[in-house]
């Protein structure tokens, strides 16, 4: 039986390139996601990558609305799930998110909770005035929960999401000492100098960058799951910042491509095998971090 998903696993990597294109870029997201998911569960910020993300299907629909409306613009506005509207307004809601949990008047998961119901609300309005097709279910229902949408990549696409995630990768390992500073006490890193505003401002352009890539992967319902999930089980057995940065990288990776394999292997829709995996991966570590605790 083995033997036999191996051969047909081969098959597809062989003849199918969007089935290569899918790993590569499943890969890249879920790493880019879990070097920021160790900061955002630090800083208590979980739950902003689902935010964002409704954010993200709530303009998806008005460029898809536009889209339909004006036929010039359909052919600009096609691109990676109309990554030129999406990715500077999520990117612009994902600074927006940042500052105003900074304001006493409006809490960090108030702000969010508003944003994220409004811009559903309104996404899933448009989308009923301006259906793209028939299937306006089944249009909902790949946008929230990405469905095969990791499996209709074009070359174009995989370039830009892996430009895109190199630029996520190399400003995270640059400005690695500075995020650990404002991560774990803003206060005392402006206190020595550190331009905590700046680097809070480096994060939430990378949180938007990372959420609009991974809308393709999982869908906009599952991302903050490919967000949190790693570094939650990587703060199963270590504890110091790099070590469970490292260790949610590995398993994010691990649980991404293991994901994308089943998924093809067994007809099930990426995003939700995904997060199963990392589910059970979660288990795991946690059950031997209880063996290890009662050996201690």
């Amino acid at each position: 039986m083995l033997s036999n998903a191996i051969d047909e696993l081969v098959f597809y990597f062989t003849n199918f390139a969007f089935v290569r294109y899918a790993l590569i870029v499943g890969v890249l997201i879920a790493l880019c996601a879990s070097l920021i998911g160790v900061t955002l569960v630090l800083k208590r910020f979980s739950f902003i990558g689902q935010g964002l993300s409704n954010v993200a299907f709530g303009t998806i629909a008005v460029a898809t609305a536009i889209g339909l409306v004006s036929e010039r613009l359909s052919t600009v506005m096609n691109l990676t799930n109309n990554l030129i509207l999406v990715l500077p307004v999520t990117v612009g809601a994902s600074i927006l998110l940042l500052r105003t949990s900074q304001n006493a008047k409006i809490n960090g998961d108030a702000a969010i909770a508003m944003i994220s119901v409004g811009t559903l609300a309104v996404g899933y309005l448009i989308m009923n005035l301006f259906p793209k097709s028939a299937n306006l279910s089944g249009d909902v229902c790949t946008t929230l929960f990405g469905a095969m949408s990791i499996l209709t990549l074009t070359m174009t696409d995989v370039w830009i999401c892996a430009g895109l995630s190199v630029l996520v990768i190399a400003v995270f390992c640059l400005f690695y000492h500075k995020i650990f500073s404002v991560t774990f006490d803003q206060d005392f890193a402006t206190a020595t100098g550190t331009k905590a505003k700046t680097y809070n401002l480096i994060l939430a352009i990378v949180i938007g960058v990372i959420i609009v890539l991974a809308i393709n992967l999982v869908g906009t319902l599952l991302i903050s799951a490919l967000v949190i999930f790693p570094a939650l089980t990587a703060m199963r057995l270590f504890k110091t910042f790099l070590s469970v940065t490292i260790c949610s990288c590995i398993a994010a990776v691990t649980c991404a491509a293991l994901g994308i394999v089943i998924s093809i292997l067994s007809g099930t829709p990426v995003g939700s095998t995904i997060v199963t995996v990392n589910i059970g991966v979660f288990g795991v570590f946690w059950v031997v971090s209880l063996v290890k605790r009662r050996f201690a």
